[in-house]
């Protein structure tokens, strides 16, 4: 068995470890294998904590032979995105600056792992301070995608789906302000989740009001994300916010579709530019709701001013999170986030109060939408991944984009919403890249929308197709 245990999913090998079918150190020892074996050419995994992991798989099992009950992600091996703080584990932020910091805490969600049994093992990488969807910087270098090794694997949690997708691991945690969960789950073919403001609390933070980023989770099974979901969801009394959740993530995936109201959209009701190649893919999967029992229909929810509200937060964010780093460091800090910085100082009193009101006009008619449709289904990605030589993609169809965000407006749009969103394998490209839809329902409806995603992933079963990944050792 312990030659395939990098193939199972985060419930199949978390059951084998609970009924002692496999010891912690076995399950880390074929997780080690396996980073040696495929983490080379894509450069995934950026930091390694071989012997505080060896401590905490030989606590999991003699916690197992005491009898004792067992937490739910008991004896997992997982790498964790390079921008959460790990206690004695060195976190860089994937900036110069910070490449040799190593916390004395953990941040709330990877303590939260930890208390469900979760084995850290080390650092997957992202891009300067979590700025784009495309993972590369100074420190470690560009993380490409295991479906093909010269393009993007997406970011800003590329290194997290890039070890999932390269059975490195079956669960991952991420972060998502402008699709940094949803695009590589898309590039790299498997499930990025981000859910319903404050589901998952950030913790620290040095604005508990912030509401554009969340934290989430990657994995190649739906049925993963929810097991991951009862180990880090609940609140914590230092957000004072959050949605509450309709149902547990403990209940049953399966759910009947017959009747569910599903709006579609290729552009958002916006003309927003998508890669031709992506439509193709992802217009031939709706009959596969159809055939569910569902309804989809072609509409969108009004979404004039959401780019008003997630350019105003996204800037403001990112003034109160960086301003001071940029000012002390000035060009040590890549150029895209100087760019988002001085968007924010540029903020005047007008531009938040009218972002406030586009926000409210969104959010109405937002909820209008979902008073006819349950689900509205997009693009999740504009293009398909991308030459991972590039900083990011600059036109579609003969578009030009006039920054580094605009080609990730498919997912900035819909976390301007606020709406718990999914993106999910729904195929591939004519030359065999991995396409995301993107999903989103009500704010609260996260568990439904797992169900739903989870009929489409049973249905399809696109994450099934792996990469051909080739040994480096």
């Amino acid at each position: 068995m312990s030659s395939a245990l990098h193939e199972l999913s985060a419930v199949g090998l978390t059951g084998a470890l609970r009924r002692r079918e496999v010891s912690a150190r076995e399950a880390l020892e074929a997780h080690f294998e396996r980073i040696d074996a495929v983490n080379g050419p894509i450069n995934a995994v950026v930091t390694e904590d071989r012997d505080g992991a060896a401590t905490a798989a030989a606590a999991a099992d003699e916690r197992a032979a005491s009898g004792a009950e067992l937490p739910p992600l008991h004896g997992l091996p997982m790498t964790h995105k390079d921008t959460a703080n790990t206690k004695g584990v060195r976190t860089t932020q994937g900036s110069p600056i910070f490449r040799d910091f190593v916390p004395t805490f953990d941040d709330l969600v990877i303590a939260r792992l930890k208390q469900a049994g979760v084995v850290t093992t080390g650092k997957t990488n992202v891009p300067e301070f979590a700025a784009g969807s495309h993972t590369f910087n100074e420190v470690f270098g560009t993380t490409v995608n295991p479906y093909d090794t010269s393009r993007s694997a997406g970011g800003s949690s590329g290194g997290v789906a890039a070890a999932i997708a390269a059975r490195i691991q079956p669960l991952g945690d991420g972060s998502d302000m402008g699709g940094s969960l949803r695009i590589p789950a898309s590039f790299c073919n498997v499930v990025g989740y981000r859910p319903s403001l404050g589901v998952v609390p950030a913790v620290p933070t040095r604005n508990a009001w912030a509401w554009l980023g969340r934290n989430g989770l990657m994995a190649r099974e739906v049925a993963d994300i929810a097991l991951g979901m009862t180990a880090i969801a609940g609140p914590d009394p230092a957000v004072p916010y959050g949605y509450p959740v309709r149902g547990s993530f403990a209940d049953p995936l399966e759910r009947d579709l017959t009747g569910l109201r599903i709006g579609w959209s290729p552009d958002f009701g916006l003309g927003v530019p998508v890669d031709r190649e992506v439509l193709r893919v992802l217009e031939g999967q709706l009959q596969v709701f159809a055939d569910l029992g569902a309804v989809v229909e072609e509409a969108a929810p009004d979404l004039r001013g959401a780019d008003r509200v997630f350019g105003a937060t996204r800037a403001f964010d990112f003034l109160l999170g960086l301003g001071e780093l940029v000012q002390k460091h000035g060009e040590a800090i890549k150029p895209e986030i100087r760019w988002n910085v001085e968007q924010g100082r540029s903020l005047t009193a007008q531009d938040l109060v009218d972002t406030a009101l586009a926000r409210t006009r969104l959010d109405t008619s937002v909820r209008r939408y979902f008073g006819t449709y349950d689900v509205f289904a997009s693009p999740a990605t504009q293009v398909l991944p991308f030459d991972a030589a590039e900083r990011y993609p600059t036109s579609v169809n003969g578009v030009e984009f006039g920054t580094y965000l605009d080609w990730m407006r498919s997912a900035c749009l819909i976390s301007a919403t606020g709406l718990p969103a999914v993106s999910v394998p729904a195929g591939f490209s004519a030359g065999g890249l991995p396409v995301g839809l993107q999903l989103a329902m009500p704010p609260g409806s996260d568990v439904e929308l797992l169900q739903v995603t989870y009929a489409f992933e049973q249905a399809t079963g696109w994450a099934r197709r792996t990469p051909a990944t080739k040994d480096s050792r």
